[in-house]
C-alpha cells in the first residue's frame, strides 16, 4: 500500500511541484472555505432570495466585496466611484496581479 502511495506521487512529481514557482498561494483552500462562509450566515438568517436576480445580485456584490478587501481597496469606495463614474478607483481586473506563469 505504502509503494503505491510513493509511486503515485513520483507520477505526478511535476505537477506538486508547481507550487515551489507560486509561493504566494497557499497550500489549503481555507480562503476559499472563508469566502463562502459570510454567504452562508447570511442565508441562515434571511432565509435566501425571492429570486433568481435576487441571488445573482447577491452572489456578484459578495465577491466584488470580497475581491476589493483581499486587494485592500474599500469597497464603499468602489462602489461610489462606479456609480459616479469618476474613475478614480481603477477596475478590478487592472488591480489583480497575473502571474506570467500561472497556468
Amino acid at each position: 500500500m505504502l509503494n503505491l502511495a510513493l509511486q503515485r506521487l513520483y507520477e505526478n512529481k511535476a505537477e506538486l511541484l508547481l507550487v515551489l514557482n507560486r509561493p504566494e498561494i497557499p497550500l489549503h483552500n481555507n480562503l476559499s472555505e472563508n469566502d463562502i462562509r459570510e454567504y452562508v450566515k447570511r442565508r441562515k438568517v434571511s432565509g435566501s432570495t425571492r429570486s433568481e436576480l435576487g441571488r445573482r445580485c447577491r452572489d456578484t456584490f459578495t465577491s466584488l466585496k470580497k475581491t476589493c478587501r483581499k486587494l485592500g481597496i474599500s469597497f464603499w469606495d468602489y462602489l461610489v466611484d462606479r456609480v459616479s463614474q469618476n474613475q478614480k478607483v481603477p477596475p478590478l481586473p487592472d488591480v489583480i496581479y497575473y502571474h506570467p506563469n500561472a497556468p
